[in-house]
């Protein structure tokens, strides 16, 4: 969940000065190229290799740095793509909307222009996790597996205003004060056209969610006890998902336990592979 970056920028921003954007850093993965997307620059890591195609979406503030260490524990067979979305690490800035439909879409036409055909395998940390999920509901034909890790649910936001009201408002001074454009942008964004995806098929695939082992230390009880019951609802979202704790892990399980990351993600690409004529 998007909240536990949160509690990282603010122990940063007050105590170092530094912003949001600079978490975010530059991208320094293998394979590493620009895509043309419209009038910008995006900063792409596509590795060629067997189908189904691992498409990595990172969370709030993250460039696609933050999947190294899964990449570097992936089978080399393994065909693999990872951006930075624009405003993050290497992309340029774009002011078009950010909801998770729009960044879905984007990401589409972007595997296009690039011509990575599905299928795919979707990976999706904290709120790239809702943003895979708009995806899948988007495109579910092109998708044949999906992978989050402490994704955050589609009515995270507007449960923990009502629930935990303290770090809501934490979050939103925090918003106002030391978030990017493109962060304020996709964090107000975060619940649009979630409604409308609720009737679209869902693709009939595997579906894990991995959850963090660990609790931040600054979470109240109340917060931890929300986002327990959020993600135990996953599965009324997907379909035949099934959840899995990994232990000693914070927020960030792709940096805390990437073998377990590679690992999930290796089963599911078997599984489909398997499945292949």
């Amino acid at each position: 969940m998007w909240v536990s970056f949160v509690q990282q920028t603010l122990f940063s921003y007050w105590l170092f000065g530094i912003s949001v954007a600079a978490l975010s850093g530059c991208s320094t993965l293998p394979n590493a190229a620009q895509l043309q997307y419209e009038e910008s620059k995006v900063a792409i890591a596509h590795k060629i290799g067997s189908t189904p195609i691992v498409v990595f979406q990172s969370g709030l503030g993250d460039g696609m740095s933050v999947w190294s260490a899964v990449l570097q524990r992936l089978p080399s067979a393994v065909g693999t793509f990872a951006y930075d979305r624009p405003g993050y690490g290497g992309s340029s800035s774009k002011h078009n909307r950010r909801d998770p439909c729009s960044v879905a879409r984007e990401l589409h036409e972007m595997l296009r222009i690039a011509d990575i055909h599905p299928p795919y395998v979707l990976v999706g940390h904290s709120l790239g996790g809702l943003y895979q999920y708009a995806y899948a509901k988007l495109y579910p034909s092109e998708v044949s597996g999906i992978l989050l890790l402490d994704a955050t649910h589609p009515e995270h936001w507007a449960t923990m205003q009502r629930r935990v009201p303290n770090s809501a408002a934490m979050v939103r001074g925090l918003r106002a004060i030391a978030f990017s454009d493109t962060e304020r942008r996709e964090f107000d964004a975060q619940s649009e056209c979630i409604a409308d995806l609720r009737g679209k098929d869902t693709p009939p695939v595997t579906a894990r969610l991995l959850l963090r082992g660990n609790a931040e230390p600054t979470e109240s009880a109340e917060f931890q006890s929300m986002s327990r019951e959020l993600a135990s609802r996953w599965p009324e979202l997907l379909s035949g998902m099934t959840i899995s704790t990994v232990d000693g892990t914070g927020h960030y399980i792709q940096k805390g336990r990437p073998e377990v990351v590679a690992r999930e993600i290796g089963i599911l690409v078997s599984t489909v592979q398997a499945k292949q004529p």
